[in-house]
């Protein structure tokens, strides 16, 4: 069994925690076919590093999810559609996406811009990143 986060930090400062996961992608069916083909024809093109680091082809990916079900945060997935709408603000409007913010005190911090995450190359280095970012 792997173990992903640190104990230094306790149950209750990661219950405290929300991590929200915007995916560089909106939320409606069509979008979400042409998404579907886009990774299986011209993956190397593909808009969204968070999706393809988060899910294969056709499913989620097996270490992340493992992950994901293991940590005390609470993590919030969103279309990029979705997060404008709900998040309707000025300072929110220019972000790049996929992105992946922490909610601090009623607003939101970002954890992880999009350069940050066109740079990894597996889910084991968005886990080592998180791990990093949430001791």
């Amino acid at each position: 069994m792997l173990l992903f986060l640190s104990t230094e930090v306790s149950k209750t400062e990661r219950l405290k925690r929300t991590i929200i996961f915007i995916y560089n992608a909106d939320a409606n069916i069509w979008n979400k076919y042409l998404d579907f083909a886009h990774k299986i024809i011209s993956p190397s093109t593909y808009s969204c590093d968070l999706c393809s680091l988060t899910h294969g082809n056709f499913s989620e990916n097996k270490i992340w999810k493992e992950f994901r079900e293991i940590v005390s945060y609470e993590f919030v997935f969103k279309y990029k559609d979705e997060f404008i709408e709900e998040f309707n603000e000025v300072e929110y409007q220019k972000f790049q996406y996929p992105i992946i913010l922490e909610e601090k005190d009623s607003r939101l911090d970002v954890l992880m811009n999009a350069n940050e995450l066109n740079l990894m190359n597996s889910v084991e280095d968005l886990i080592g990143a998180l791990r990093k970012k949430l001791t």
